[in-house]
């Protein structure tokens, strides 16, 4: 077996896309396993940029199987949207696949997450309103609808009056709001949805199975990042869904022991989107400077992100959760010509020195981060070996593998995909 998952080491935001479309080179298989269309993943190659949000942007190889599988909730014009986008700039989907299985996205689902986000007044959680949640919710429910039902017309329709019948209920009596749908226009919609997709629509569990059964190199894609996830996140400002390594079993339908490496993707600085603690925040000019250096700014929302010193309680924390076998370093060209680097090493609460990730916000909230000072370096975005990267970059390598708990393998100094040094 050749199989190999990538994730997000933090909140997300790491850099991903770019890690995925490196190894994706080599791979004969993509598989995206959990989320939906609230996901974004932007890769540069040469002067041109790629976003993705549904589609396994493995799709950039023509040779390349791509899977989205039954994770994943889909959201049928999105994704037709995104194919279309990417269809006009000569990208082909022939070696596509949807699972059967995945749940769909409906228009209710979009609507209740706008307006479910809006009760929340001050407490809201940031959620992309794409109607991510909602639909995660009908599924765990049991009363979501999955693409298999697309195409059965009777059990399609039953399924969306029934839905319709309540959602209305609910956006009329608990939220208080006109909105209103047709049974019959969504259905008419979808089904439109449906003939355009059923191309595309197969058994992928069975498909991910004999990949790698046959001992072809396939690629498991993460969304979003190990602090979203719905178990083990920073709850309740999480996703929907499991972006670990073990979600991938689920999300795709094979076993733990199919997989061979679990690369997590971490930057040399930490962000996240919205609400929630966030020890190692800068609020100076260095945050300032790294914001704008690295264009944080969010693929799906175009929101600012909040930008942090290393965290590597969450680098260890992240590594441990997902049994990760190396670390994918990004973006430690965006530290350039900062003159002390600072990395967290620990976090304290009142008197008592904490080392481990903690459950509750409201701790975490209280923690301070323990900080461990760090020679900086000038540019090194033109540096295509790991030899001839500066003392001091190499020494924040060793020192982020020595805290986490894992060896780096990859270091990105720039966006392109010839700005990765693999580290031996």
């Amino acid at each position: 077996m050749a199989t190999k998952v990538i994730i997000g080491a933090q909140w997300g935001d790491e850099g991903k896309a770019k890690i995925i479309d490196i190894l994706s080179e080599e791979a004969e298989v993509v598989i995206r396993s959990q989320g939906g269309n609230n996901a974004g993943h932007t890769v540069a190659v040469n002067n041109d940029v790629y976003k993705f949000h549904l589609i396994p942007s493995g799709v950039l190889y023509p040779g390349t199987d791509c899977i989205v599988a039954n994770g994943v909730v889909i959201d049928p014009q999105g994704i037709l949207e995104e194919m279309d986008g990417l269809a006009k700039r000569g990208i082909s989907f022939e070696r596509l696949k949807i699972s059967k299985r995945a749940h769909v996205v409906m228009p209710y689902h979009k609507v209740l997450d706008g307006i479910k986000e809006e009760a929340r007044g001050l407490n809201d959680i940031g959620t992309t309103k794409k109607g991510i949640g909602p639909c995660y919710m009908d599924k765990a429910e049991r009363s979501g609808i999955r693409i298999c039902d697309l195409y059965n017309e009777e059990v399609f329709a039953n399924k969306v009056r029934e839905n319709v019948i309540i959602k209305n209920k609910i956006i009329k009596y608990v939220y208080e709001q006109d909105i209103q749908f047709d049974p019959e226009e969504i259905i008419a919609e979808y089904k439109e949805y449906a003939k355009r997709l059923k191309p595309y629509v197969d058994d992928t569990t069975v498909l991910a199975y004999e990949a790698i059964k046959s001992g072809k190199k396939v690629l498991f894609e993460g969304a979003q990042g190990t602090l979203l996830d719905l178990d083990l996140g920073t709850y309740p400002y999480v996703t929907s869904s499991h972006p670990i390594t073990g979600g991938v079993c689920v999300g795709s339908g094979i076993g733990p022991t199919m997989i061979d490496e679990c690369i997590g993707v971490m930057k040399g600085y930490v962000t996240r989107v919205g609400k929630g603690p966030f020890p190692t925040e800068l609020f100076d000019e260095v945050g300032e400077q790294i914001r704008d250096i690295g264009h944080e700014f969010g693929t799906t929302t175009g929101r600012a992100r909040r930008c942090g010193w290393f965290d590597a309680v969450i680098g260890k924390f992240a590594v441990r959760t997902s049994g990760l076998t190396s670390i994918a370093l990004n973006k430690i060209d965006v530290l350039a010509n900062i003159d002390t680097l600072k990395i967290c090493v620990a976090y304290k609460k009142d008197e008592e020195i904490i080392h481990e990730f903690p459950a509750s916000l409201e701790e975490l909230a209280l923690c301070e981060p323990v900080y461990e000072e760090l020679e900086g370096w000038g540019p090194i975005d033109h540096i295509k070996d790991y030899e001839d990267l500066p003392e001091a970059a190499k020494t924040y390598v060793k020192r982020v593998e020595e805290l986490c708990g894992a060896k780096v393998s990859m270091v990105g100094v720039g966006p392109n995909r010839d700005q990765n040094i693999y580290v031996k």
